[in-house]
């Protein structure tokens, strides 16, 4: 089977079919791998699905070569947007035949096996079954089933290629008239290079046989399936031993016969089914958790994908900026350099005299176009300069170098170097000589130099014995008082005794509240310190009284003590008892009503459980019919849009047809006009040109003249009253505004007679 590749010319958009033997065109043009409706005529061209054939038919009716481009006569040579050359026509004319099927061919295909199984299934069903024709593939059609190799170092002779086979030709069996029934299973025997691990889908499962009274573990697992829950994971051995751990629940539950264990069955199947609750709650939360973490991926690989993109945007703006920039630059380049040219060849001939070639001072001078005539004048000197290129073994291939470096000296690859000898700096009398001496000063002067440009200048140290003389502040300036009457020096010293006065009271106050605070502290200092003889004697005597008194007391508490040590006594064992007593029945009580609250709190528990399944389960059915909500508006938002797209389609091909069809129509209409009114312009006589004339004059010309003649007229007698309208109004106007002027002067002089004797009071 040979390609066919079709090529469209931009010109004339022509299809080239070109085989893969024929010879390569020339033609430029967009190639493309199939022709426009491969899908109806080639029977090789298989679709997947008939989604897929609609959508072949679709881009095979929306192609280019189906518009037309129609000039228009009065904008042809037009450049303009807004008046272009030309208008697209669609055509529609049909370039299928009408005996060519547009139907998907799958759906014979589809017939035809469904035929067939239902004849492997029914036997009393015979369908009839196609009758090939004999290819004569050693006959006739012998050459379509040879191909010439397409490679051309690879080319077999003819001889070989048209050779024939010593096979003997297949005999094509006559047609029967009734066909035997075909069998429903067959046998087929395949290899394959891989392993059954990677082609098998489902591992086989033996039949088994359930003994009586006996439900194996293993059939509970008969819902996983290879892929879909095996090999089994994490999940699957948690799911396994959730179910085996209800398993064990369901067979310590109570059985229904027996009616006093029925309200422990109930609690316990309530507790089970919280346990149910909270297990799917968390179950949710996992779902919703990964659900999260995969919506944040792919978030974050949308936006990667999208700041690649602009990045290429970007990278692609940037190099074609640069490619402009940089050719922009060769251009002005090119521009300067043959400018800066042009220039000094006019400078070297300013005086615009005419010189004629002196041969001999270009063949003296190596530089001149002589010896190196410039290119952009026609001349290349090294033109075919390839064939005076040495081509030889030994520097162009690898071996030719080895063999070239082994036939070389051992000096070449490997040099020899020698030690230098010491610079005899001394005479043979062991005297220094003139220029050693001399270098050993510029080397000394030259390090001298480098010392004194390198060295870092040493920060200056603080003085040991340093002390700062400390300046005397300078005095402040005595301040002198102005007086100016006797009545304020007067005022002044009332208010200084003033001052001194409340001055004193508050330090007599604050002495006072000093005092007071300290008033103990301030006895204890005058009984233990700077007392008189007798003070002290006196002090001595109320000690010795003090102590007495205290011996007394403390003999008195040790009686009163002992006294009520054995009062308490008695007191301690009567009140132990009863307090006993007491705190037993306090703890008993507490201890029931905290069973009491235990019971309302597990009451409560049980009760919010409740509400909170019945709240979410509502949230779940809201949530369900809002997601149904929500795809039924998507969709009617998608049923909308199509049809507002599709009814746009519509309305603008419509308004495009009819405004084309009306500017053919007015083009034919003006056109007809154009005709007649050319007609009557050359049967047109001199009589009727001036009756045209004056026609034109009485109509437009002179009614123009009365028009203007009557408007001015009017403006006339209007003006009267403009004048007089404009009087009145100014005459108003400056009234006014000399009032507002006199206002205004008069504030002027009311506020400057207002500021006159608050200056004064100031002074």
């Amino acid at each position: 089977m040979s390609h066919v590749v079709t090529i469209e010319e931009p010109q004339a958009n022509l299809q080239v079919s070109q085989t893969r033997g024929g010879v390569r065109s020339r033609a430029w043009g967009n190639v493309s791998t199939s022709r426009q409706y491969d899908f109806l005529y080639d029977p090789l061209f298989i679709v997947s699905s008939e989604k897929d054939h609609t959508q072949a038919t679709i881009q095979a009716n929306l192609i280019r070569n189906r518009l037309r481009k129609v000039p228009r006569f009065r904008t042809m040579f037009s450049n303009l947007i807004h008046y272009p050359r030309y208008s697209l026509y669609w055509s529609k004319a049909d370039p299928v035949p009408p005996f060519i099927r547009r139907e998907w061919k799958g759906q014979e295909e589809k017939h035809t096996e469904a035929l067939r199984q239902l004849t492997t299934t029914g036997e009393s069903f015979q369908m009839t079954k196609e009758a090939y024709e004999d290819p004569e593939v050693t006959g006739r059609n012998r050459y379509k089933y040879f191909e010439r190799p397409f490679l051309p170092f690879q080319q077999m002779p003819f001889n070989v290629v048209f050779a024939a086979t010593k096979t003997e030709a297949y005999i094509f069996p006559p047609t029967p008239a009734k066909y035997p029934p075909v069998p429903s299973k067959y046998t087929v025997g395949t290899q394959t290079d891989y392993r059954d691990a990677e082609v098998q889908t489902d591992p086989y499962s033996p039949e088994y046989v359930v003994c009586q009274d006996s439900i194996p573990e293993l059939l509970t697992l008969a819902t996983l399936t290879w892929g879909r829950g095996l090999p089994a994971g994490q999940a699957e051995v948690e799911m396994i031993e959730r179910a085996r751990e209800k398993r064990a629940w369901e067979a310590t539950l109570p059985s229904l016969s027996d009616s006093f264990q029925f309200e422990k069955r109930r609690r316990m199947m309530n507790v089970m089914e919280r346990k149910e609750w909270a297990f799917r709650e968390q179950e949710i939360e996992k779902l919703q958790e990964i659900r999260l973490e995969i919506l944040k991926e792919l978030l974050r690989k949308r936006d990667e994908n999208q700041n690649e993109v602009n990045m290429k945007h970007l990278n692609a703006r940037w190099s074609q900026l640069q490619e402009a920039k940089e050719a922009k630059l060769a251009r002005i380049q090119h521009t300067h350099v043959s400018a800066i040219r042009k220039l000094v060849g006019k400078r070297k001939n300013i005086e615009g005299k005419l010189e004629r070639r002196n041969i001999i001072r270009d063949y003296c001078d190596y530089a001149s176009q002589v010896y190196g005539p410039l290119s952009r004048l026609g001349r290349f000197p090294d033109n075919n300069s390839e064939d005076f290129v040495v081509k030889n073994h030994y520097l162009n291939t690898y071996e030719g170098l080895v063999e070239l470096e082994s036939r070389l000296p051992d000096f070449v690859t490997q040099p020899r170097i020698r030690p230098p000898k010491p610079k005899v700096t001394t005479t043979k009398a062991g005297f220094l000589k003139r220029a050693a001496r001399m270098d050993h000063e510029l080397a000394e002067v030259h390090k001298a130099i480098l010392d004194k440009k390198n060295r870092v200048l040493e920060p200056k140290k603080v003085l040991r014995f340093l002390q700062r003389k400390a300046l005397p502040q300078p005095r402040l300036p005595t301040p002198t008082l102005e007086m100016s009457s006797n009545e304020e020096e007067d005022i002044e010293m009332a208010v200084i005794y003033l001052q001194k006065l409340l001055r004193g009271r508050a330090v007599q106050n604050m002495m006072f509240e000093g005092k007071e605070k300290r008033l103990e502290l301030i006895q204890e200092l005058r009984t233990s310190h700077a007392l008189q003889e007798d003070d002290r004697l006196l002090k001595k005597a109320e000690k010795q009284v003090t102590l007495a008194l205290q011996r007394q007391r403390n003999l008195h508490e040790h009686k009163v003590s002992l006294v009520e040590n054995h009062l308490a006594g008695l007191e301690g064992r009567v009140l132990a008892d009863m307090f006993d007593f007491l705190s037993k029945e306090l703890v008993r009580l507490q201890e029931e009503r905290r069973i009491h609250a235990f019971a309302m709190l597990a009451e409560r528990q049980r009760r919010m459980r409740e509400a909170e399944e019945s709240g979410r389960r509502q949230v779940e059915q809201r949530r369900l019919r809002e997601e149904d909500q929500i795809f039924k508006e998507v969709i009617k938002v998608h049923q909308s849009t199509v049809t507002s797209y599709l009814e746009d389609i519509i309305l603008n091909t419509e308004e495009n047809t009819a405004e084309e069809q009306a500017r053919a129509e007015i083009e034919k209409m003006a056109k007809e006009i154009n005709d007649i009114a050319y007609e009557m312009e050359s049967r047109r006589t001199q009589l009727q040109s001036e009756e045209i004339v004056a026609e034109l004059v009485y109509s437009f010309l002179i009614p123009e003249v009365q028009k203007d003649y009557v408007k001015e007229k009017v403006r006339n007698a209007q003006r009267k009253h403009i004048l007089a309208a404009h009087q009145i109004i100014h005459s108003h106007t400056e009234d006014m505004v000399n009032k507002d002027f006199v206002e205004q002067q008069q504030d002027e002089a009311v506020s400057d007679t207002d500021e006159l004797p608050e200056g004064e009071t100031q002074k």
